[in-house]
């Protein structure tokens, strides 16, 4: 990890922050251990359980799976057998063995049979940390992954992700999404480390320059979200349904933290790769970090980072969520890593401070998803505590050199 400025007392050099980092991952790694059903991983409530009728999906287990690995690299005791799960669940119920790729849920569970890269994302992102991790089946799974995203939804032509298709491959939406192309950069910066192939690398830079370097600097750093399958933005994709999960109408703070961060890892792993490496990718890390902050902090009369914003600026769903303010974390120290300037360890320490006063819940475990705008726990737009992804990597990044992804990070300084 580049050496903070030694000009200011960073809480990136603070032993008391280092433990307290850990301490919490490790707090979050015991809570997300009851997810486990025989098919994978599910979906916990606000205490910790699993609904009776709890069914395995695939982003949580191949989100688990991630994690877990990275826990067991890290050398968290109890932690292998979890990522020995998440691998069998993803290459068997989770899989279509007939055409290939992966379902949302076991098909005996769930009518949907389509195929979407954001699914496709994490299961390589799983299989790579799987891979680093050691764990036997990880490298099948690996390989398997790779082909579907290289056949199936890498378009060359395009530089980037398609979006979905039905089970057979045969018909594809009619949509291109900033998400789905955001995880995957994530993936294809893991599947570089694993495979050693460069190419990732030319991969995630072709998908950052059209989502980012083009569309969301041609915004104000704004991101948009929604395209047309030739890349034209759709304004108004569900402004009658602003609150949704995955494909929120407007632009998301929260999102543009999320790139701002990838930004800055795809730099380093470039320049350490020693490829050509733009240098508009810190300022257009910068310039999406500053106005996520400027737009979505303490825009409504109470701190927190708000859902969503509409083309003005303007908030439109003003519920705080969780993952909002983990990778906002994770995107300040990796600016303060990058630059060494105050303002982000000022940002790094604001935004872990909220997250512990709101977000973090010692009484039942894990952290609380969602707030809505009185900054009180609701359930409007995600229900319970299924996620350790994104709080888990909150806890783990700031300590992390910014040119591995986080599995070969871990191995590397173990």
């Amino acid at each position: 990890m580049d050496d903070v400025n030694r000009d200011f007392s960073s809480w990136l050099r603070s032993p008391g922050h280092t433990a307290w980092l850990m301490q919490e991952g490790n707090r979050l790694l015991a809570f997300a251990k009851a997810s486990k059903l025989p098919q994978g991983f599910g979906n916990l409530d606000d205490l910790g359980r699993l609904p009776a009728d709890a069914v395995a999906e695939t982003m949580n287990t191949a989100r688990m799976t991630h994690s877990f690995a990275m826990a067991h690299i890290n050398g968290i005791p109890g932690c292998a057998a979890l990522v020995d799960h998440g691998i069998a669940a993803l290459a068997g119920p989770l899989r279509d063995a007939e055409h290939g790729g992966w379902f949302a849920r076991p098909l005996e569970h769930s009518a949907e049979t389509g195929k979407n890269a954001y699914l496709h994302a994490f299961v390589a992102l799983a299989a790579s940390s799987a891979v680093v991790a050691r764990r036997p089946g990880a490298q099948a799974l690996l390989e398997d992954a790779i082909q579907v995203i290289t056949g199936r939804f890498w378009s060359e032509e395009e530089g980037a992700m398609r979006e979905s298709f039905d089970r057979d491959w045969r018909n594809e939406e009619s949509y291109r999404g900033a998400n789905s192309n955001m995880h995957s950069t994530e993936a294809f910066l893991a599947l570089a480390d694993v495979t050693g192939d460069a190419h990732w690398l030319d991969r995630a830079l072709s998908i950052v320059e059209r989502v980012i370097h083009q569309h969301a600097a041609g915004n104000n750093h704004q991101v948009i979200e929604h395209f047309t399958l030739q890349w034209q933005p759709i304004p108004d994709y569900n402004v009658d349904k602003p609150n949704d999960g995955f494909r929120p109408y407007g632009t998301t703070p929260g999102h543009a933290f999320e790139w701002a961060r990838l930004v800055l890892h795809l730099e380093a792993a470039r320049r350490k790769a020693r490829l050509e490496t733009p240098a508009w990718l810190l300022e257009d890390a910068r310039r999406l970090f500053e106005n996520a902050c400027r737009y979505g902090w303490d825009v409504d009369g109470a701190p927190g980072i708000v859902y969503t914003l509409d083309w003005e600026n303007s908030p439109v769903v003003r519920h705080r969520l969780h993952w909002t303010h983990a990778e906002a974390a994770a995107a300040s120290a990796a600016l303060l890593q990058r630059t060494h300037e105050q303002q982000y360890e000022d940002w790094y320490r604001t935004f872990w401070e909220f997250s512990e006063t709101m977000f973090i819940d010692y009484e039942n475990g894990s952290w609380r998803h969602e707030l809505n705008p009185q900054n009180q726990p609701s359930a409007d737009i995600w229900a319970g505590k299924p996620d350790l992804y994104h709080a888990y990597q909150a806890t783990l990044l700031p300590l992390l050199p910014l040119e591995q992804s986080l599995a070969t990070a871990l191995a590397s300084r173990a």
